[in-house]
């Protein structure tokens, strides 16, 4: 089987036909038209200044609580160095991002896993934890339509993590690389916006999800003294981010073309899914899913007796691939696995499950 004939639910990226190349070509002139010294020069480590002064509009903070980064997962690195004690606890949703797991064990935290609920992080096993003397020193949350799972975290769960953040006197870290990709279902405040503030929360977001996964320019919203530390150990790192993609993205973001970039993403989306939910129903029945609202992923649930480890080969030598549920645990899940639909077509999608199904059957045989 050729490379190119692998259909491949494993990446969380969109496929080029809903990026809007065209609507780029014409940011990246205008970067170099109109600013292309800053475009094209060093830069400081806080980004790109026009795209800074932006998103600080956007959440209604001042500049100086904004860092724009060389993607989220940039953002995520510097704020882990400046929070992460080892030894000391930070809870996690469970299943979460695998590479969130990556980083804090390598920078030896305590990671505590939290079951996730199909309406986000179970608080109410969380205040257990803390009632019982649990300390951490932030928890980090994924909200809107949450990678592996594809779950949202509900208002009344967003406003129960805030209390008992107050309570006990720990950091919500709001992982939200997500939230413009929603294709069902009313959009939700972030727990920035709800926390009015206080200084509770420190939120990252993305633009690899709306614009295009290869400019990686993403930020960090937080309290300034926080993000003053971060912008120190960024000049230290690299001086300053991408200044050219930067400025390409804040282009794009003012240009005119953004909110209907996203709408062709999110209609293309929508339809992924609902292809992806009517394959599985047909090819593999006894499968337990729950369509998200938006985002990337989805958690599909097997029968306790297929093994993911020995399905993922046998699913490849049938030329379809997927990234297996353990790989998001620290323990169990060797029925699960993530199903991302964005980078694979519409009228890819019922072939594939066709593939995988067909891989399950032959473990029984």
């Amino acid at each position: 089987m050729a490379a190119n004939d692998l259909i491949s639910f494993a990446r969380g990226a969109p496929s080029i036909d809903i990026i809007d190349v065209d609507g780029l070509k014409i940011a990246a002139d205008a970067a170099l038209s109109k600013d292309p010294g800053a475009a094209l020069g060093y830069g400081t480590a806080v980004g790109y200044p026009p795209l800074r002064k932006l998103l600080a509009e956007q959440h209604g903070v001042t500049e100086n609580q904004v860092l724009v980064t060389n993607g989220s997962m940039q953002a995520d690195a510097f704020l882990f160095d400046q929070l992460v004690v080892a030894g000391r606890p930070v809870v996690v949703e469970r299943p979460t991002y695998d590479r969130t797991l990556l980083g804090l064990r390598q920078r030896q935290a305590d990671v505590r896993p939290v079951s996730l609920q199909v309406d986000g992080i179970d608080t109410e096993e969380l205040a257990g934890l803390l009632e019982g003397g649990l300390r951490p020193t932030f928890a980090h949350i994924i909200p809107n339509f949450q990678n592996p799972a594809g779950y949202t975290l509900s208002l009344a769960k967003r406003e129960r993590l805030l209390e008992l953040a107050e309570r006990y006197d720990f950091l919500i870290f709001e992982d939200d690389p997500y939230v413009k990709i929603r294709f069902a279902g009313e959009s939700l405040p972030t727990m920035l916006e709800l926390d009015g503030g206080r200084g509770r929360v420190v939120y990252a977001s993305s633009y690899s999800k709306t614009v295009a996964p290869g400019t990686r320019v993403g930020y960090l919203v937080g309290p300034a003294d926080l993000v003053d530390k971060i912008r120190v150990a960024a000049t230290n790192t690299y001086i300053s981010p991408n200044m050219l993609a930067q400025a390409i993205v804040h282009q794009f973001s003012i240009g005119g073309r953004f909110t209907d970039a996203v709408g062709n993403v999110n209609a293309a989306l929508a339809e992924r899914v609902r292809v992806l939910c009517d394959s599985l129903a047909r090819h593999l029945p006894e499968a337990k899913f729950t369509a998200p609202e938006g985002g990337y992923f989805m958690w599909v649930e097997l029968p306790e007796t297929v093994d993911v480890a020995k399905l993922l080969p046998a699913a490849e030598e049938r030329g379809v691939t997927f990234v297996k549920g353990t790989d998001f645990l620290l323990d169990g899940g060797h029925s699960t696995m993530r199903l991302a639909f964005s980078g694979v077509r519409a009228d890819e999608i019922d072939e594939g499950i066709a593939r995988l199904a067909a891989a399950v059957r032959s473990l029984d045989a």
